[in-house]
């Protein structure tokens, strides 16, 4: 057991424009209260000059005593900061359809300790995984959608969302279309996955598209939601070569695969705030 007077991890994210001095007031903040910086990443982005940060640390300090220190720093740099016990996991809901493939590998990962995530709640929009859910445990809600009740629906899930404390929406093959005043309210806090031929191959069995003619690369992207179709900040991308010998079976089987990894990859990365939004990018401290 961990002793109550153990020091205790955080993590640090920030950013604000790049100018000298910003690693040296935050060390020297981070210093003055006695914490130990265990991890440091910075990047400077040329594109919209602005600067990102984050710092793993530990301390014997409480709370509220870093965010004295911190607070007039980040009043001198205009920071937009956060700072995140690092023990402290990821309330995180999952909205499928009837593909299990990515909902099994995050609950299987979840189950394994690999994700630092808590999965009060799954939402879908059909019941074929409401025996997957239930053979791990998680509660199940059935929210079907129609055209006539897209707005209900939505509304449904956001009350899951207050009383579930959720602060993560993760899309693993979830085949509807989220409202753009949905998407907004979830900007930075919703990762969908999907296969990487886009713009080519859109619609309906993409795979046996991309076979037709004869594709040599599949793969697949995660990304934050967006208003914009499937055009959100990437996070992370798998990818592998095929060739004329791939069946479009065998291309489906190849590409589930890789989006079971790129969503849990880029699951984990958000839950580790490691990832920070750059205007249409994302700056990944991996």
């Amino acid at each position: 057991m961990t002793s109550p007077d153990a020091p205790r991890s955080f993590s640090l994210t920030l950013s604000c424009p790049d100018r000298p001095g910003i690693v040296h007031g935050v060390s020297g903040a981070l210093v003055g209260v006695g914490a130990n910086i265990t991890e440091s990443q910075q990047y400077g982005s040329p594109d919209t000059g602005t600067f990102f940060m984050r710092v793993a640390l530990d301390t014997d300090a409480p709370e509220e005593d870093l965010r004295a220190a911190l607070d007039p720093v980040a009043g001198e740099f205009g920071m937009a900061w956060s700072l995140t016990p690092s023990a402290r996991r990821t309330r995180t809901l999952i909205m499928v359809s009837r593909a299990a493939h990515c909902l099994n590998d995050l609950l299987f990962q979840h189950r394994s300790g690999t994700l630092a995530i808590d999965i009060p709640v799954i939402v879908s929009n059909h019941r074929d995984l409401e025996d997957l859910a239930a053979f791990y445990g998680i509660e199940f809600h059935h929210i079907p959608v129609t055209p006539e009740t897209k707005d209900a629906a939505e509304d449904r899930l956001r009350a899951l969302m207050d009383e579930h404390g959720i602060e993560l929406v993760v899309l693993a093959r979830y085949m509807q279309i989220l409202s753009d005043r949905l998407c907004e309210d979830l900007r930075g806090r919703a990762i969908n996955i999907h296969h990487s031929f886009l713009p080519s191959f859109k619609g309906a069995r993409p795979y046996h598209q991309a076979h037709a003619r004869g594709v040599k690369l599949i793969g697949a992207t995660a990304h934050y939601v967006t208003a914009a179709l499937d055009e959100g900040p990437i996070i992370e991308q798998e990818v592998t070569r095929v060739d004329h010998a791939r069946t479009a079976e065998q291309l489906v089987s190849i590409g589930r695969a890789l989006e079971g990894r790129a969503l849990v990859q880029a699951v984990q990365w958000h839950a580790e705030r490691r990832v920070l939004l750059d205007g249409r990018r994302t700056i990944v401290f991996n």
